[in-house]
């Protein structure tokens, strides 16, 4: 028997009697992390690591029916021997490990392999079967370092600075907005962010992730002095919304693994794009699931097609695709990420 099967309600573990990461209403859902696309409303009980609680209570509910579990702590139902462990990707993401019978698979959820200082940082686990997303499942993604990155997006702020214009960031509020936050140089200016952004840097602050002071963009008018050195970290749905107009002269930029492609960054219509994803690029991805030991590999949501013949071809692995409904993230766009 699979330990884990596709069906229409999501990903199912039919010894055990529950779902992962679920996209329609179940009796018991076992959550990656937090973003929308993997954690949805209307489940009669979730369960997910411990590093998630804040974001989930924040965005589905105050008094949803979660339980939570540390990393490496384990729990077992019906037989199956489950446990959480890093991913990498956000505040509390996880990787679930399902034990039955001798039997191992590892779901690995949406996970990068670099370290980012505002979450625990990828395990690899053991496993017979690994089940791997594929956002960026194609040769052509190779993540700079982001060292590098935020180099570039610090001599970015701090020229406009120096030109007396704002610097207007385009992120996702979930996890990236938090990562750029933690690689910004406060030393600039001041730090401004969204209505959507500030509610969850308070989440992050409370589970001791630092983060430097933010100013709340409704607090300020439009001609404050201190937009003219400002950073604002905003979500893409804000660009070309009446709520830019407080920035008056403004330079704009947007974060993303998809500002590899140069038609990305057309279509955007941004100033700037810088290479930053909380996925994993092709080379991570491929030691990634080398590190499991793995010799069956399921592919989900991204290149899929592409993936699965590299591992079959290149690898000698039995690798299958999973056809699931994740990878619409927080702005609802085929780029979400």
């Amino acid at each position: 028997m699979d330990l884990v099967v596709a069906r229409p309600e999501g990903l199912y573990c039919p010894p055990g009697d529950f779902y992962i990461d679920p996209w329609r209403p179940v009796e018991r859902a076992v959550i990656t992390h937090a973003h929308g696309d993997h954690a949805r409303w209307g489940m009669s009980h979730y369960l997910a690591s411990s590093d998630s609680e804040g974001i989930l209570r924040s965005r589905i509910a105050a008094d949803m029916p979660l339980q939570t579990l540390a990393y490496g702590e384990s729990i077992e139902h019906y037989g199956v021997k489950l446990s959480f462990h890093p991913a990498g990707h956000v505040l509390g993401s996880a990787q679930v490990r399902l034990e039955y019978k001798g039997e191992v698979w590892v779901a690995s959820g949406d996970y990068k392999v670099e370290p980012d200082g505002t979450c625990a940082p990828f395990e690899p686990v053991r496993c017979h079967t690994f089940i791997t997303e594929s956002t960026f499942g194609l040769p052509i993604y190779k993540w700079p370092s982001q060292a590098e990155v935020f180099s570039d997006i610090n001599d970015w702020w701090r020229a406009n600075a120096a030109a007396g214009r704002a610097s207007v960031l385009f992120c996702y509020a979930f996890g990236k907005a938090q990562r750029i936050l933690h690689g910004l140089d406060e030393s600039i200016g001041t730090i401004v962010v969204h209505g959507a952004v500030e509610p969850l840097n308070k989440v992050y602050r409370e589970g001791g992730i630092y983060l430097p002071p933010t100013v709340y963009a409704g607090d300020l008018k439009k001609g404050d002095p201190r937009l003219k050195h400002a950073i604002i970290l905003a979500p893409p749905s804000a660009g070309g919304s009446t709520w830019m107009r407080r920035f008056g002269d403004y330079a704009d930029a947007f974060a993303s693994g998809w500002m590899m492609l140069r038609g990305t960054r057309r279509r955007r219509g941004v100033d700037r794009g810088f290479v930053l994803s909380d996925h994993a690029d092709w080379p991570g991805l491929l030691w990634a699931i080398e590190q499991t030991g793995a010799e069956r590999v399921m592919v989900t949501h991204g290149s899929v097609a592409v993936l699965v013949r590299y591992l079959r071809e290149m690898r000698g692995l039995d690798a299958q695709a999973f056809a699931t409904e994740y990878g619409e993230e927080d702005d609802a766009t085929q780029e979400a990420e």
